[in-house]
């Protein structure tokens, strides 16, 4: 199974609640943190919802 690689890219200060809350359950807290999360349908939601402040890049 793939992984991908995710780095918040803008802050995530004024932004929607709920997309706060999104960045930290994939473990984005700071502008410029990375993670690796498994490539499932679970992740690939949370990716759509904040794609606007985030960079993905496969593994």
């Amino acid at each position: 199974m793939a992984n991908l690689r995710i780095k918040l890219v803008k802050s995530l200060n004024g932004r929607n609640d709920k997309h706060i809350a999104t960045a930290y359950s994939l473990g984005l807290k700071k502008i410029g943190s990375e993670t690796v999360q498994p490539d499932n349908p679970q992740t690939r939601g949370k990716i759509a919802q904040i794609s606007y402040l985030i960079k993905v890049t496969e593994e």
